[in-house]
């Protein structure tokens, strides 16, 4: 009786381990993926941002300090979405849906200040079509934009998966995956910032 039963759980162990094993694997190929295209839209924006057509540059158009506190609030959220990373390991389901809705709400915050970069240029007349730079700094900042709201949805999606059905094996996955995510984001906003921002104002 205990050998069948031994037998099964190190079976489902296996079987678990398998999953995981395919699931990472199956995200790191999707994160190699984005950081190709990210790779192309810097290559771009490279190419590109002295082609301003007459127009304004970015030392003309980009606040640093603005550019930093946005960069501030991307960082304490990864920090953030770290700590309930931690929690979750812990097996302490209020403090991962407490640190997990801190991470949406700074999320959020930069989100609306990277909204609000974008309307004041377009109602400057600094749209995307004004200029090649102008065309390549809105795909490229853009393009995070949309992968940040992706991450807001998925974080609302997992703090429903973590309230309705616990911090089950599936979840703990599943939240891994979210992690790296944030983070991958989190890297591509530092060398946007530097590359675009803290280089361009110079």
């Amino acid at each position: 009786m205990i050998t069948p039963t031994i037998t099964q759980e190190h079976d489902s162990h296996h079987i678990e381990q398998e999953v995981y094993n395919k699931t990472f694997l199956g995200f790191w190929l999707y994160v190699m993926t984005d950081c190709v295209l990210f790779s192309t839209l810097f290559a771009v924006y490279a190419v590109l941002h002295n082609n301003t057509f007459g127009g304004p540059s970015a030392h003309d158009l980009f606040h640093l300090p603005f550019a930093l506190v946005e960069t501030l609030i991307l960082l304490t959220s990864s920090f953030t979405c770290g700590l309930g990373l931690m929690a979750a390991f812990r097996q302490e389901k209020r403090k991962v849906i407490g640190f997990f809705t801190l991470t949406f709400l700074l999320g959020i915050s930069f989100l609306s200040m990277e909204l609000h970069e974008f309307k004041g240029l377009v109602d400057e007349g600094n749209s995307w079509e004004r200029s090649a730079f102008l065309s390549s700094f809105f795909t490229l900042v853009g393009t995070h934009g949309l992968h940040i709201t992706f991450g807001l949805l998925w974080i609302l999606v997992m703090m429903g998966h973590v309230l309705l059905r616990g911090l089950t094996s599936s979840t703990l996955r599943r939240l891994m995956c979210l992690g790296l995510f944030w983070h991958f984001l989190d890297v591509v906003w530092v060398f946007i910032f530097t590359f675009v921002y803290l280089i361009g104002v110079k």
